[in-house]
C-alpha cells in the first residue's frame, strides 16, 4: 500500500464483480478524498471482464483476488484484511465526494460514543438525477422497526469503528441479496446509527447487474427476520414489530407463489408465518 498512513485510519473496502466499466471511477473518487489516512482494499470477486487489468494499473491500492463467492463474503474477506480502526464501504458502481471520509472523521471526532453513521446521497439512476420517495427517506438515530419494511441504510454512504463487528458479527454469506440489510437490521436492534445530513456519496443505479434490482428479494429478508428473531437480541417491542413484518413479507411471497403456481413453496410460507404468531 503506497497510499495512506502505514497504520491507516479508515479502512475503505470496494467489493466487485465484472464492474470493468465503471469501476475505476469509484477508486478514483477514493484515491481523490481530501482525507489521506486511509487504505483502499479491493475485493475481486472472480470478475472475468478486464477488472483484473484496471487493479494491475494502481499501485496505491490493495488488490484482493478470490473465486466468485458473492458481495458478502468479497466485503468480510476486506474487513479481516483491514488495518484501520474505522471502515467504510462503497459499492464499485457509487461515488464519493471529495471530503465523505474527512466529514465523517471529524463526526466520529465529535462523537466518540457513536460508532456507525452514514451521509445522504444523490441518487443518479440511468443518467438521471431523481428524488427517492418518502419511504426511502434517511432517518436518524433508532429507527429499527421503520428498517423492517426495507433498508434504509447504504454501504457506500456508512462508516462504522470495526470493533462492532465483533459485536454483532460480519455479513451473511449465505444470503445472495439483502445482505446490507440483514447487517443494519442486526446493528439497529442494538444501538443508534447516526446521519449525517449531507449528500457525500452519488448512488448510480438502473443497470443490470444491480443486486437491489432483482426479482423475489423479499425471500431474502424473510430469512434475516427469521434469524433475527431467533437471535434473542430483540426487546420485546423490537421482536413483536419484526414478527408482524415477517407475517406480512410471507403472506406477500406466498401470494406471489400461488399466482406462479408453486403450492409447495407458498405452503412453506404460509407455515413459517404460523410458527411466530
Amino acid at each position: 500500500m503506497k497510499h495512506g498512513s502505514p497504520t491507516p485510519r479508515v479502512s475503505v473496502i470496494v467489493p466487485t464483480y465484472n464492474r470493468g466499466w465503471i469501476l475505476k471511477d469509484a477508486i478514483e473518487s477514493v484515491l481523490a478524498q481530501t482525507f489521506q489516512g486511509i487504505e483502499l482494499i479491493v475485493v475481486d470477486d472472480g470478475s472475468t471482464d478486464n477488472t483484473p487489468e484496471i487493479l494491475r494499473g494502481y499501485e496505491n491500492l490493495i488488490s484482493l483476488p478470490q473465486a466468485n463467492r458473492g458481495v458478502s463474503a468479497a466485503r468480510n474477506r476486506g474487513i479481516a484484511h483491514a488495518k484501520g480502526s474505522l471502515i467504510a464501504f462503497l459499492d464499485s458502481d457509487d461515488l464519493w465526494q471529495p471530503d465523505k471520509l474527512a466529514v465523517q472523521i471529524e463526526f466520529f471526532e465529535k462523537n466518540p460514543a457513536v460508532a456507525i453513521c452514514q451521509t445522504q446521497e444523490i441518487w443518479i439512476r440511468n443518467g438521471h438525477r431523481i428524488n427517492p420517495k418518502n419511504r426511502h427517506l434517511k432517518a436518524s438515530g433508532d429507527f429499527f422497526e421503520r428498517s423492517l419494511a426495507l433498508c434504509l441504510v447504504s454501504p457506500s454512504a456508512v462508516m462504522m469503528r470495526r470493533q462492532l463487528f465483533d459485536e454483532v458479527g460480519f455479513f451473511d454469506e449465505n444470503l445472495p441479496a439483502c445482505e446490507d440489510y440483514d447487517l443494519w437490521l442486526r446493528i439497529g436492534a442494538r444501538m443508534p446509527i447516526s446521519l449525517i445530513d449531507a449528500p457525500l456519496v452519488v448512488k448510480r443505479g438502473g443497470h443490470a447487474d444491480q443486486l437491489s434490482a432483482g426479482k423475489g428479494l423479499d425471500k431474502y429478508r424473510i430469512r434475516s427476520l427469521k434469524n433475527l428473531i431467533d437471535s434473542n437480541v430483540l426487546s420485546g417491542r423490537q421482536k413483536r414489530a419484526a414478527i408482524q413484518m415477517l407475517d406480512e413479507k410471507c403472506s406477500i411471497y406466498a401470494n406471489g407463489c400461488r399466482k406462479r403456481g408453486k403450492t409447495e413453496e407458498m405452503a412453506f410460507y404460509h407455515r413459517l408465518a404460523e410458527m411466530y404468531r
